[in-house]
C-alpha cells in the first residue's frame, strides 16, 4: 500500500508544475546554447500570451492551429502584415519541440502531444544562392588579414570549419586534442545546436594560425586549457564579418551564416561526401546536407552543357 501511495503522491505533483516551471525544465533539458534557449523561451512565452491564461497542458490541436493562423495572417503584427513563413516557423518548432517532450513517456507532464499534426510552414531554400565564390572567399580574407590574426582566423573558422557562431565564439584551448596516432588535430564542438557533441578535424596551416593566436593572448607558449579564443560577442561576429565585405568591395553582403553555406558548397564540389559534410556541420538529418548538393549539381553542369555538348559541331 505505501508504494501505490507514494505513486499516487508523486502524480499529484507532476499535475502542480505551473507553466514557468514546465518551461525551465524543458529548456535546461533540451536547449543548452544560450542563444537556443533565449529564441525558445520567447517563442513559448508568445504562445502562452496568446493562450490569455489558459494553461499549456490544457492546449489541444485547435489552440496551434488558431496560433499559426494568428501568426501567418498578420494578427500578430501592427499595420496587419503578415509574418514570412520562415518567421512563423520560428514560432511554431519551439512548441513543437516543447510538447513533444513534455508528451513523452519518460516524461509524461502533458497527456498527449497537441502539436503532432501541426506542419511547420515550407521554407525557401536560400542557400543555393546565399554562398561566396572561391574569389570572393579569397577578397573577404585578405580583407580580414589586414585588420588582425584574431580577424583573420574568425573568417577562416568559419569558412573552413562550417562553424556556427555560437560554436566559435565558445571555443576553449583546451577543445583541440589530437587522434590516437598524433596525426592530426581535432577540435571538439561542445556547445553545438540542441547540445549535441561533434568533432571536427583542424587543417594543419589552421592549427598553426590558432596556437600562435592562443599562445600571443596569454603571452605564454603553454595556454591555459579554459582560454577562450574569440572572447567575443555574436553580433560582433556579424559586424567584423560584413565590414570586411564592405571594405574590400563585395557586391554581396556577407554573413557568418554564408560562410557556413560556403564550406558544405566548396567541399562537395570539391569531392567530399554527403556523410562527411553532414557530421562537419553537425547537421542532424542528411536532408538538411543534400540541400548543397542542388546547388552543387547545378554548378556542375546543367541541362543547356549537356545540349552543347551534343550539338558542339553546329555552334
Amino acid at each position: 500500500m505505501m508504494e501505490v501511495s507514494e505513486q499516487y503522491f508523486f502524480h499529484s505533483l507532476s499535475q502542480e508544475y505551473g507553466d514557468e516551471q514546465i518551461i525551465q525544465m524543458y529548456l535546461a533539458a533540451c536547449a543548452k546554447v544560450p542563444n537556443t534557449r533565449r529564441n525558445y523561451y520567447r517563442a513559448l512565452e508568445h504562445f502562452r500570451e496568446f493562450l490569455s491564461g489558459m494553461p499549456m497542458k490544457d492546449v489541444t490541436w485547435r489552440e496551434i492551429e488558431a496560433y499559426k493562423l494568428y501568426l501567418s495572417q498578420g494578427i500578430y503584427r501592427e499595420g496587419g502584415r503578415s509574418l514570412a513563413p520562415a518567421s512563423v516557423a520560428a514560432f511554431i518548432a519551439p512548441l513543437k519541440s516543447f510538447y513533444k517532450w513534455g508528451s513523452d513517456s519518460s516524461i509524461g507532464i502533458f497527456e498527449n502531444n497537441p502539436t503532432l499534426s501541426t506542419k511547420i510552414p515550407q521554407i525557401a531554400i536560400t542557400s543555393r544562392k546565399n554562398f561566396l565564390t572561391k574569389k570572393e572567399v579569397g577578397k573577404l580574407l585578405d580583407s580580414l588579414r589586414e585588420q588582425s590574426l584574431r580577424n583573420y582566423l574568425i573568417g577562416l573558422s568559419l569558412v573552413m570549419l562550417g562553424l556556427r557562431v555560437s560554436e566559435l565564439t565558445h571555443i576553449r584551448w583546451g577543445d583541440f586534442h589530437t587522434d590516437p596516432l598524433e596525426t592530426s588535430i581535432w577540435l571538439t564542438i561542445s556547445y553545438a545546436k540542441r547540445g549535441k557533441i561533434r568533432e571536427v578535424k583542424i587543417p594543419h596551416k589552421l592549427w598553426n594560425l590558432y596556437t600562435e593566436h592562443a599562445q600571443s593572448l596569454e603571452e605564454s607558449n603553454d595556454p591555459d586549457p579554459d582560454l577562450l579564443l574569440f572572447p567575443i560577442s555574436p553580433r560582433q561576429i556579424q559586424r567584423i564579418i560584413r565590414e570586411a565585405g564592405e571594405r574590400c568591395n563585395l557586391s554581396k553582403k556577407p554573413t557568418p551564416h554564408w560562410l557556413r553555406h560556403t564550406n558544405a558548397t566548396l567541399a562537395l564540389l570539391q569531392g567530399a561526401s554527403l556523410q562527411q559534410v553532414q557530421e562537419s556541420l553537425g547537421h542532424s538529418h542528411i536532408n538538411t546536407t543534400q540541400r548543397y548538393l542542388h546547388t552543387v549539381e547545378q554548378l556542375k553542369k546543367a541541362a543547356p552543357d549537356f545540349v552543347q555538348d551534343c550539338l558542339q559541331e553546329f555552334i
